[in-house]
C-alpha cells in the first residue's frame, strides 16, 4: 500500500526515461502507474502484441490465481476452485491461503480462481472443467451473465454429488441452486415454502435478493428455528460463510476455507479444525483511509476530519467544495482499496472535502439518503457526488430499481457521476482496444446508471494481471476529480459571476448554415434562454433588442462562409499560445500538418468565431474539415480534429474560462470525433477537447442514441428538447381536386354520370404523377362498375395516406410549448395505437368494433382500394380527430392553454352523458361506441396532453447549471413511449441486453412476412436469397428493437431472455414453424448502433454463423448456401465466410456519402460507392469478440452481390427520407447492382412502421409520398418559411436530400425536381422570399437544381436551366454587394 501511495503522483517528470517510445505510445502509456524501479521500457512495448491471443477481451488465465503447497508432509490436500466477476477477493483469498500452508497444520491447500469473463475462452474453460474434476470446495460469487452462468452450471452440476461443498453467494437462481453443504442445498431456491426461500423469492435476483441475504445474516436465528437440528447446523455455517465471504479480509477468508474443510471435507473428519468467528464490519458507514475507524454518523466523521492536521488550509476553509464519493464495501474489507485511497488523496489535494460512503448490498440509496443529507434541514452535505463502483445506485448488477435511486438522488439534488474501474479487462487491454470498455461492462456499468441520471463515465482505475488488485489511472483519476469539483462549483458561485459559452454548430459549412439543429429555431431558441438567463440575475450585457439582431451580430451580414472571415471573430490566437494551451496539439500535425493550418485561420493565428455578451459568450463550433475533399472521404478511419476546432475549445476552457459549456441543438460533431467508443483514455480526442469543462447538451428528445454517444464520450449532462408539434400533411393543388372528385363520385356513381367521374379522376390522377403509385387505366375505357369502385378506390387510398401522413410543422422554440390544439394530432397518434399493458384499446378499434369489423381488417382491405372500406376508415379517421378535437377544446381556456386538466377532467368524467368524446360520437354512425373503453382511453390523453404541454426545457438547464440533479428520462418517439414526455430530462437510452422485446418480435414477424411477400409478387414468386438492411441505434431504442428482430427473423432464430429479463441468447426455429427458406442477410450497423449495441452486434453474429453450420439443404437454408460458396472462393472455414455483421471502424461514423452530398465534393456514383465500401467494411467476429472491428472487405463484397433487395425502416413521424442525410448515406441500392454479377437493380423496400397500420412500400413510392407530403407540400414550406432564415435551410436541405437518394440508388422521379422547380423558382413571389430571408440557402438551392440537371437526375427544358443560371450569377452578386 505504501509503495501505490508513495509512487502515484510522481508522474513522469521527463520524457528520458521512455526514450525508445515513440512519442504517441508516451501518450498512450503515460498514466499507467509508474513502477518505482521502472528501468526498462522494454516491457511497456510487449503490450501491443498481447492483446491479439484469443481474440476475446481478457488474455489473463486462472495461472495468476493458482497456488500450489510445497511441501506437504504426508498432510491431506484440499483443493479450492472459485469463480468470481470481479478480482478483488484475488489477493486477499491468495493471502489467506499462503498464511494456512505456511502454518502447514492440518492439511496443505491448493487453490484456483477464475474470473467469470475468462471461461469464454474454450481453452480456459476446458481448464476449469479438469480443475473441478479433483476439487473438494467450489465458491462462486455475483455470477448474473447467463451465457457464462450457464457455463460453470453445466460444469458444477457434473461433479456437484462428488464435490464436499458448493457455495455459491449472490448470482442468478439457476448458479445459486447448485449450492449444498452437507444436508444444507438451494436446490428448491425459489420452490418451497419455508421462510428461508421465500426470501429469494421476493424480488429474484435483485438488489432486494442481496440485501435480504445480509437481512437473513442479521437474522439468523429467528430463522433456524423453522429448520429441523442438523439441518440447522449446515444452514448455520452456510450462514457463518457468507458473512466470512462478505467480511472479506485475510482474516476472515482464513478461518472460512477452516471452517469448510474442517466440517466437510472427509479426509479431515476426525482432526479438530478450529476457527474463529467472522470479524464483523458495518454494512454501510462512512471510511477515510486515514480514519481510525468506520464511522455510522456523518456527524462524528465530520468532528474527525475538523482535528485533521494533514490536510492544507484551502481543504479547511468552510467555503471549500465538498464532494461524495460512494464506495463497494467488498473492495474496502480485501483491502484492494488503492483505487480509492487515489480518489480521496487526489480530491483533497485539489482542495475539495471528501465524505466516502459504502454499502455492502446492492442498495446505495439508503447510505446516500442516510449519509449525504442533513436530517434536519433536508439540505445536502456535498455539492456533487461520485460513484465509484460504476454500478446502477440500486441493485448492483442484478435487477435494477431506478424509480426509487431517482428518488434518492432527487433528495440530494447534486450533479451525479458514475465513474468506473476496469472489472473484465486489464488496464493494457483496455488501453489496446479501440472498443475501449469490454461490452458487458458497458451494458452493466454504464448504460444502467444512465437511468438513475448518472453521467461522466471515466475509466478511473486499472487492474494488474497479476494480483488483480485495483490501481489508480493517474491522469484519468485527476480528470475525475478536476470534473467532480468544477460541477461542485458551479453550486458555490454566484449567478452574476457565473460564466456560460454557448456553442452553435454550423453543418454543413455553407453560408447561411450557422446555427443549424435538427427541428430547432436555434437563434430564436438562444434568445429566449438569455433572456430568460438575465431576469433570473446571469451578466447578458449589451444582448440586442431581437433575436434577428442577434443572428447578425453573431454572423455579420449573414454571410457565413466560413473560408472568408465574415463571421464575427471573437478572439485570435498566435500559434505559440495555441500550442501552450493545448497539450495534444502535436497529435493533430499527422493529419493536419503544423499549425495554423487553413482552417478557422488567417495563415498568422487561429480564429475563434462568435460574439462575447458579459459572462455568456455565443461561439461557432467549428465543422470536421474534410467535407469538401473528396480523397480524405474516402478514408476508412476518420481523422482527428484540426487546429482550428481544438483552439476553439482550448479558447473556451482557458481563455474565456467557462464554467460551463452548452452545446445548442442535436448535433455537433465533437462526440464523433476518434477514439475508443466508451471508456475513453486522455489519448482520446473528445476527452482532450472537453477537457474539464461541465458539458450541457440540449439534444432533440426523439434521438436517444446520438445524445447517448454525447453522454459516454463528449461527458455531456443532455437535455431533451421536444420536436415541434405534427400536423396532417392534408391535400392541395391537384391533389384536393382529386378528392373533391372522389366525393362527387360516390354520390352519383349510380346515375350515369359515373362513368365520366371516373375519366376526370384518371387524367387529374395523372396529372399529379400518381400513375406510378397506382395502375390507372387509359382515359375514356369504358370500365364496369366494379372496376370504376376499385380505380376510385385506390386513388382514393393513396390520398388518405398522404392526407394523413404527419409532418412536424415549422421549428421549435426552447421554452414554448405547443398550444392545445397543436397538440391534437399528436393525440390522435397517441390513441391510434393498442397500448395493452396498460389496458388501453385504440380509438380506431373501439370504432371499428362499433360498426361490427376489426380495424385490421379495414387497414387491410383500404390498402388493396376496396372503395367502400377507404370510406370508412376516412370515417374512423375522421371521428378519431373530431372526438379527440372536442375534449381537447374542453379542457382549455379562451388563449388555448390547457389550464388544470385534472379539475377539467373529473367535471367531464363525473356526468356520463355530458362527455365531450361522446357528445360528438353521437353524431356520427359509431354513437354506440362502448363508454368504459372510451373513458379509460381519454383518462389515459388527458394524462398525455398534460406532459405534452408542460415545460421544462428552460428550468432543467437552469438546474444544470445551478449543479442540480435533471431528472432523467427515455429519449424516442411520443407517440410510440408517451413517458418520453414532458421534455427537459437527462435523456438516456436503454438497457441494451433487454432488446428485442417479446412485442418487438412480433411487430418484426409482421414486417418480415410482409417484405418478403412483396419482393416474391414484384420478382415472380421467388424468394430473395439475401436482403441488405441497416440497423439504426434511434429506431431499436424507441422501437425496443423491432429492427433487430427482424434480421433475426430473416435468418430464423428466435431470440431468448434469461431469467432476469435480458437478451444474451438465440435457438434456431425449425424450418417447419418457419414455413419458407432462411433468408441470407448483409447488416449495415450504423456507427452509433455499434457504439450502443455491440452485445446485440454479437449476437446477431453469433446466430448467423449457427445458421449457416445447421445441416439443411441449400434451397432452404441460403445462409448456408452462400456461405458455402464464399468458403470455397476465398479459401476460409464456413463461419468465417459467414460473416454478415459490418458497420465502421471504431470511433467512426456514417460512410461520408453525406457529406459528399451536402458539400459537393464527389466526381461520380463509382466514388461515393468506393467510399461505402471502404468505410463500412469493418465485421464484427463473435469469436474474437475482443479484437473489435476488423476489415474483412473481400467477404462484404461478396455478401452484397448475393443481395436481391435493399431494405430500410422508418420508425417515426419526424424523420422521413429526405429529413435527414443519415438515410441515403446507408443505402447500398446502386452499389450492389455493380457488385451483381448479373447486373440486375435490387428492389429497394422501405418499411413504415409510424402508424399503427405498418407498410413496406417501394424506395421510389416513399420518396415520392415524401415529396408530396414535404417538399412540395405548401401546409409544410410556409410553416418552414414561418421561421425566417432557418427556414429557407430545410428547404434547400430536403432538396439536397433527393439528389442524394438519386446519386445511391436512382429510385427518383423526374417531376419531382420538375414539381419543386415550378413551386420554388417559377413562382417570382416565392423566389422573392427565399432571396431575401436566406440569399446563402438560396444560392445552394439553385446551386442544388443545376447540379441534379448536370448529374443526369433531372431532364427539363433549356429555360429552366438559363433561368436558374441566371439567377445564380444575381445572388452570387446580391450576397458580394455588387450592384450592375
Amino acid at each position: 500500500m505504501a509503495s501505490l501511495l508513495s509512487s502515484s503522483f510522481t508522474l513522469p517528470s521527463s520524457k528520458s526515461d521512455i526514450s525508445s517510445l515513440s512519442q504517441k505510445h508516451y501518450f498512450l502509456h503515460s498514466f499507467l502507474p509508474k513502477k518505482a524501479n521502472q528501468t526498462n521500457s522494454k516491457s511497456l512495448l510487449k503490450v501491443k502484441c498481447a492483446a491479439v491471443g484469443n481474440g476475446l477481451f481478457t488474455q489473463t488465465t486462472q495461472e495468476v490465481r493458482r497456488i500450489k503447497p510445497e511441501n506437504n508432509q504426508g498432510l491431506p490436500t484440499v483443493k479450492i476452485v472459485y469463480v468470481v466477476l470481479e478480482a478483488q477477493y484475488q489477493s486477499s483469498l491468495t493471502q489467506a491461503v499462503q498464511s494456512l500452508n505456511e502454518k502447514n497444520r492440518y492439511a496443505s491447500f491448493e487453490v484456483v480462481g477464475y474470473l467469470v469473463e475468462e471461461l469464454r475462452d474454450v481453452s480456459t474453460y476446458k481448464a476449469f472443467c479438469k480443475d473441478l474434476e479433483d476439487a473438494n470446495i467450489f465458491i462462486g460469487s455475483l455470477i448474473f451473465i447467463e451465457e457464462l452462468a450457464l457455463k460453470v452450471k453445466a460444469a458444477v452440476e457434473k461433479e456437484r454429488d462428488r464435490l464436499d461443498a458448493v457455495l455459491v453467494f449472490p448470482s442468478m437462481p439457476e448458479v445459486m441452486r447448485l449450492n449444498k453443504l452437507g444436508s444444507f442445498s438451494m436446490s428448491q431456491l425459489g420452490q418451497s415454502k419455508s421462510p428461508f426461500f421465500q426470501l429469494f423469492k421476493r424480488k429474484k435476483g435483485g438488489a432486494g435478493f442481496a440485501d435480504s441475504m445480509l437481512k437473513l445474516v442479521r437474522t439468523l436465528p429467528k430463522v433456524l428455528k423453522y429448520l429441523p437440528s442438523d439441518k440447522a447446523q449446515d444452514a448455520r455455517l452456510y450462514i457463518l460463510s457468507l458473512q466470512f465471504w462478505l467480511g472479506g479480509s485475510p482474516d476472515n477468508l482464513e478461518n472460512f476455507v477452516k471452517m469448510v474443510s474442517g466440517s466437510y471435507v472427509p479426509a479431515l473428519k476426525g482432526t479438530k479444525v478450529e476457527y474463529s468467528d467472522p470479524v464483523l464490519y458495518l454494512d454501510t458507514g462512512i471510511w477515510h483511509p486515514l480514519a481510525p475507524c468506520m464511522y455510522d454518523d456523518v456527524k462524528e466523521y465530520l468532528n474527525w476530519y475538523g482535528t485533521r492536521r494533514d490536510i492544507s488550509e484551502k481543504v479547511k476553509d468552510p467555503t471549500a467544495p465538498v464532494v461524495g464519493l460512494v464506495l463497494q464495501r467488498s473492495h474496502i474489507v480485501t483491502g484492494d482499496d488503492g483505487h480509492y485511497v487515489a480518489v480521496i488523496m487526489e480530491m483533497e489535494a485539489k482542495g475539495a472535502k471528501v465524505i466516502p460512503i459504502f454499502a455492502g448490498g446492492l442498495d446505495f440509496s439508503g447510505p446516500v439518503e442516510r449519509f449525504l443529507i442533513d436530517p434536519i434541514s433536508k439540505q445536502p452535505f456535498v455539492n456533487s457526488v461520485v460513484s465509484l463502483t460504476g454500478f446502477a445506485l440500486v441493485g448492483g448488477p442484478a435487477r435494477q430499481d431506478h424509480p426509487r435511486a431517482i428518488e434518492a438522488l432527487m433528495k440530494l439534488n447534486v450533479p451525479y457521476i458514475v465513474a468506473l474501474p476496469l472489472v473484465f479487462q486489464t488496464t493494457e487491454e483496455w488501453l489496446n482496444s479501440t472498443l475501449g470498455l469490454h461490452p458487458i461492462q458497458v451494458a452493466l456499468q454504464v448504460a444502467l446508471p444512465e437511468l438513475d441520471g448518472g453521467m461522466e463515465p471515466i475509466v478511473f482505475a486499472g487492474r494488474d494481471p497479476r494480483t488483480g488488485k485495483a490501481h489508480a489511472l493517474h491522469k484519468r483519476v485527476d480528470q475525475l476529480c478536476t470534473r467532480a469539483i468544477r460541477w461542485a462549483e458551479l453550486k458555490r458561485k454566484t449567478k452574476a459571476e457565473k460564466r456560460l459559452a454557448i456553442t452553435v454548430f454550423s453543418f454543413p459549412p455553407d453560408k447561411g448554415n450557422v446555427g443549424t439543429a435538427a427541428y430547432l429555431n436555434v437563434f430564436s431558441s438562444i434568445y429566449s434562454v438569455l433572456k430568460d438567463l438575465q431576469k433570473d440575475g446571469y451578466d447578458v450585457e449589451g444582448l440586442p433588442e431581437t433575436s434577428e439582431a442577434l443572428i447578425e451580430e453573431v454572423i455579420h451580414d449573414k454571410e457565413a462562409q466560413f473560408s472568408s472571415p465574415n463571421l464575427n471573430v471573437a478572439y485570435k490566437m498566435g500559434v505559440r499560445e495555441y500550442q501552450r494551451l493545448t497539450p495534444y496539439a502535436a497529435a493533430l500535425e499527422e493529419n493536419w500538418g503544423k499549425p495554423p493550418g487553413n482552417l478557422n485561420s488567417d495563415g498568422e493565428n487561429l480564429l475563434v468565431y462568435g460574439k462575447q455578451y458579459g459572462n455568456v459568450f455565443i461561439g461557432v463550433q467549428p465543422t470536421f474539415g474534410y467535407e469538401g475533399d473528396p480523397m480524405r472521404l474516402l478514408f476508412s478511419k476518420s481523422a482527428s480534429p484540426h487546429h482550428g476546432f481544438a483552439a476553439y475549445y482550448s479558447f473556451v476552457e482557458k481563455i474565456f474560462k467557462a464554467d460551463a459549456v452548452l452545446h445548442f441543438g442535436t448535433h455537433g460533431s465533437l462526440e464523433f470525433m476518434p477514439g475508443k467508443q466508451v471508456g475513453m483514455s486522455d489519448a482520446c480526442f473528445p476527452d482532450s477537447l472537453i477537457g474539464n469543462i461541465p458539458n450541457v447538451y440540449y439534444y432533440a428528445a426523439n434521438n436517444p442514441s446520438e445524445a447517448t454517444i454525447a453522454k459516454r464520450r463528449s461527458y455531456a449532462n443532455t437535455i431533451s428538447y421536444l420536436t415541434p408539434p405534427a400536423e396532417n400533411a392534408g391535400l392541395y393543388k391537384g391533389l384536393k381536386q382529386l378528392s373533391e372528385l372522389i366525393s362527387s363520385y360516390q354520390s352519383l356513381k349510380d346515375t350515369g354520370r359515373g362513368q365520366q367521374i371516373v375519366s376526370s379522376i384518371i387524367s387529374t390522377a395523372k396529372q399529379c404523377n400518381l400513375d406510378k403509385d397506382v395502375e390507372l387505366p387509359d382515359e375514356g375505357v369504358e370500365l364496369p362498375a366494379k372496376e370504376r369502385d376499385l380505380v376510385v378506390g385506390k386513388v382514393y387510398s393513396k390520398i388518405m395516406e398522404i392526407e394523413s401522413r404527419l409532418l412536424p410543422c415549422g421549428l421549435h422554440v426552447i421554452g414554448e410549448p405547443p398550444s392545445a390544439m397543436e397538440a391534437v394530432a399528436t393525440l390522435v397518434n397517441i390513441a391510434a395505437l393498442d397500448r395493452p399493458e396498460d389496458g388501453i384499446i385504440s380509438l380506431p378499434s373501439i370504432l371499428a368494433e362499433t360498426v361490427g369489423r376489426d380495424i385490421e381488417e379495414i387497414y387491410r382491405s383500404s390498402d388493396k382500394g376496396i372503395l367502400k372500406d377507404v370510406e370508412l376508415l376516412r370515417q374512423i379517421t375522421e371521428a378519431s380527430r373530431g372526438s379527440i378535437s372536442a375534449f381537447v377544446e374542453r379542457t382549455t381556456n379562451n388563449k388555448g392553454q390547457v389550464v388544470d386538466v385534472a379539475k377539467k377532467l373529473s367535471s367531464i368524467l363525473g356526468f356520463g352523458i355530458n362527455e365531450p368524446w361522446v357528445q360528438y360520437l353521437s353524431n356520427t354512425k359509431f354513437y354506440r361506441a362502448d363508454r368504459e373503453k372510451l373513458r379509460t382511453l381519454f383518462e389515459y390523453l388527458g394524462e398525455c396532453l398534460k406532459q405534452v404541454v408542460a415545460d421544462n426545457e428552460l428550468g432543467s438547464l437552469k438546474q444544470a447549471l445551478e449543479g442540480k440533479y435533471v431528472e432523467p428520462g427515455p429519449g424516442g418517439d411520443p407517440i410510440r413511449n408517451p413517458k418520453v414526455l414532458p421534455t427537459g430530462k437527462n435523456i438516456h437510452a436503454l438497457d441494451p441486453q433487454s432488446i428485442p422485446t417479446e412485442a418487438a418480435l412480433q411487430s418484426a414477424k409482421i414486417v418480415v412476412e410482409r417484405l418478403i411477400e412483396r419482393q416474391k409478387i414484384d420478382n415472380g414468386g421467388k424468394y430473395p436469397e439475401t436482403v441488405a438492411l441497416v440497423l439504426w441505434g434511434t429506431d431499436n431504442i424507441k422501437t425496443y428493437g423491432e429492427s433487430l428482430a427482424q434480421v433475426l427473423w430473416m435468418i430464423g432464430v428466435r431470440p431468448i431472455s434469461d431469467t432476469l429479463g435480458r437478451v444474451n441468447r438465440v435457438e434456431p426455429v425449425s424450418l417447419e414453424e418457419l414455413g419458407r427458406p432462411r433468408i441470407d442477410v448483409v447488416v449495415n450497423c450504423s456507427g452509433v448502433f455499434r457504439d450502443l449495441f455491440i452485445n446485440q452486434m454479437n449476437l446477431l453474429d453469433r446466430a448467423v454463423k449457427m445458421v449457416a453450420e445447421l445441416d439443411e439443404p441449400a434451397e432452404m437454408n441460403y445462409v448456408r448456401k452462400h456461405a458455402l460458396e464464399q468458403a470455397e472462393a476465398l479459401g476460409i472455414g464456413v463461419r468465417e465466410a459467414a460473416t454478415r455483421i459490418f458497420s465502421n471502424a471504431s470511433g467512426s461514423y456514417s460512410s461520408n456519402i453525406n457529406l459528399a452530398v451536402e458539400n459537393s465534393s464527389w466526381n461520380d456514383e463509382k466514388q461515393l460507392q468506393d467510399m461505402y465500401l471502404s468505410r463500412k467494411s469493418f465485421a464484427f467476429d463473435s469469436d474474437a469478440p475482443g479484437a473489435g472491428m476488423m476489415e474483412n472487405r473481400k467477404v462484404f463484397e461478396m455478401a452484397l452481390s448475393t443481395a436481391d433487395a435493399t431494405f430500410q425502416n422508418l420508425d417515426s413521424s419526424e424523420i422521413s427520407l429526405t429529413d435527414v442525410s443519415h438515410y441515403f448515406d446507408s443505402d447500398p441500392t446502386n452499389l450492389v447492382q455493380n457488385l451483381r454479377k448479373d447486373g440486375k437493380k435490387p428492389s429497394s423496400y422501405v418499411a413504415d412502421t409510424t402508424t399503427a397500420n405498418a407498410q413496406v412500400r417501394t424506395l421510389s413510392e416513399t420518396v415520392r409520398l415524401d415529396a408530396r407530403t414535404k417538399l412540395l407540400n405548401p401546409k409544410w414550406y410556409e410553416g418552414m418559411l414561418s421561421s425566417g432564415y432557418e427556414g429557407v435551410r430545410e428547404i434547400e436541405k430536403r432538396l439536397t436530400n433527393t439528389v442524394g437518394w438519386s446519386a445511391t440508388s436512382g429510385q427518383v422521379d423526374n417531376w419531382v425536381y420538375e414539381e419543386a422547380n415550378t413551386t420554388f423558382i417559377q413562382d417570382e413571389e416565392m423566389l422573392n422570399r427565399l432571396m431575401s430571408t436566406n440569399p446563402n440557402s438560396f444560392r445552394k438551392l439553385l446551386q442544388t437544381f443545376l447540379e441534379a440537371n448536370g448529374r443526369g437526375y433531372w431532364e427539363t427544358s433549356a429555360e429552366n436551366i438559363e433561368k436558374l443560371r441566371q439567377l445564380y450569377s444575381e445572388v452570387e452578386d446580391k450576397i458580394e454587394g455588387v450592384d450592375r
